[in-house]
């Protein structure tokens, strides 16, 4: 997660441009799906739910950023299965409405 933020937040940097993304005519087609901007906001985001609820945050981690399964995240957190797809609900909801409304 802190490589993925690091690296936009470096993009995003007056001296490389600022606002501005320098692009090759290759990369053009690339770019339109490139989700850094919206990986800050989740950064925050992630960075709330984890003031709140601890576990939520990670278990997010572990699914978003590591690729774990459900079950997975779940031993690894040492919660059931079931707890893990309920608090993965929530935290879904929770950072929906966290990025949506701002």
């Amino acid at each position: 997660r802190r490589a993925l933020v690091d690296h936009a937040r470096e993009k995003k940097q007056l001296k490389r441009g600022g606002a501005h993304w320098r692009v090759t005519l290759g990369e053009a087609g690339a770019l339109a799906d490139e989700p850094e901007p919206e990986l800050l906001d989740l950064d925050r985001a992630l960075d709330e739910l984890a003031r709140i609820d601890p576990r939520k945050a990670e278990l997010v981690q572990l699914r978003y950023f590591a690729g774990c399964r459900i079950e997975e995240a779940a031993a690894q957190l040492g919660i059931s299965v079931a707890t893990a797809n309920r608090d993965w609900r929530l935290a879904r909801a929770w950072l929906y409405r966290a990025l949506n409304d701002g």
